[in-house]
């Protein structure tokens, strides 16, 4: 499995407001990247999640053990894009209280990074499916710095708002006081249940994978992985980077939550980079029913399959005009 094709090229042009850093390096695959294999993968089956639930979405891929991204020359220079890119941090709407958002419209090297076709390639081999760097640059190279008290989660209990993604850690993790990744042995379902009792999932059912060093990251598929970042337990300096994909098949699920991104990023960029996501999704799926729709009597079966390949568009429409809405999360 390989992955040659990109679902939505990045911008040529720059926001308005965003310049870019100067007197960086160039992003070397040869010198920044160590790819290696996960020593284990966990499925979907694993959690508990059944067939029907799975046929439908990105990859039966869970999570894995922790794996190297980033060489020791790689994994430096991502901690000093994450610290030059500290002063642009933000709130993001009541889940995390300090993150950087859109850095890839600043730092070349993060842009190359996160759109690394190397990279793309050996997490579509990882994940048994064609993925690309996610169609929404806002999700690229997003970063999570630590709060401003400790034991407050530097990160609520949630499923992510894309498909598929890796959490890396930047900062060094032996030098961090807490702060670990956790994920729930369990599903989504679960998960919504242990929080309507008021509860959070309880010590024994949670998975926080030992990370050896920075430049090291955990693949996610983050929609159906219930997961968290626990608070540190002493001041320090600790900063993960995000990076979003999604598959390259229009035809699976979506699972996107973008309207939980109104209160976080800027508008001049979301509004656009989430047209043309929907837009590429709803594409695929016309170009797929041009190809297969049947000769066929049943008025009703032609109805849904054209509401089907644009019901992105639809979605995304309905949820522009409907505005922010609180944010989906399970507790802290």
């Amino acid at each position: 499995m390989s992955s040659t094709n990109v679902a939505v090229p990045f911008p040529d042009a720059q926001p308005p407001g965003y310049d870019w850093f100067e007197d960086e390096p160039v992003f070397d695959p040869e010198r920044h990247l160590t790819l290696e294999e996960p020593a284990e993968v966990i499925m979907l089956t694993d959690l508990g999640y059944s067939a029907d639930e799975i046929a439908t979405k990105a990859t039966a891929v869970a999570a894995t053990t922790p794996i190297r991204i980033l060489s020791d020359e790689g994994a430096a220079q991502m901690l000093t894009t994450a610290r030059r890119l500290r002063p642009y941090v933000r709130r993001a709407g009541d889940r995390v209280e300090r993150t950087t958002r859109g850095g890839c419209y600043r730092s070349k090297w993060l842009r190359d990074l996160a759109t690394s076709p190397d990279v793309a390639a050996h997490l579509s081999k990882i994940y048994g499916v064609d993925v690309s760097p996610h169609a929404m640059p806002v999700h690229l190279g997003h970063l999570n710095y630590e709060p401003s008290q400790i034991d407050v989660a530097i990160d609520k209990w949630h499923h992510d708002t894309i498909a598929l993604d890796y959490v890396m850690m930047v900062t060094d993790p032996a030098l961090v006081h807490g702060g670990q990744f956790e994920y729930f042995n369990g599903t989504k379902h679960e998960a919504a249940a242990i929080a309507a009792a008021g509860e959070v999932p309880p010590v024994e059912r949670r998975v926080a994978p030992n990370v050896p060093g920075p430049g090291y990251a955990i693949i996610l598929h983050g929609d159906m992985v219930v997961h968290r970042a626990a608070p540190i337990t002493a001041d320090c300096e600790r900063i993960t980077m995000v990076n979003a994909y999604m598959s390259m098949n229009p035809l699976v699920d979506e699972q996107s939550r973008s309207r939980d991104l109104i209160p976080v990023d800027d508008h001049e960029v979301l509004w656009t980079e989430w047209a043309k996501f929907a837009a590429w999704r709803s594409h695929g799926r016309l170009e797929h029913l041009l190809e297969s729709l049947p000769f066929t009597p049943d008025r009703d079966v032609v109805i849904a399959q054209l509401e089907a390949s644009v019901a992105d568009v639809q979605r995304a429409i309905a949820d522009m005009k409907t505005g922010e809405v609180p944010q989906e999360h399970y507790g802290a």
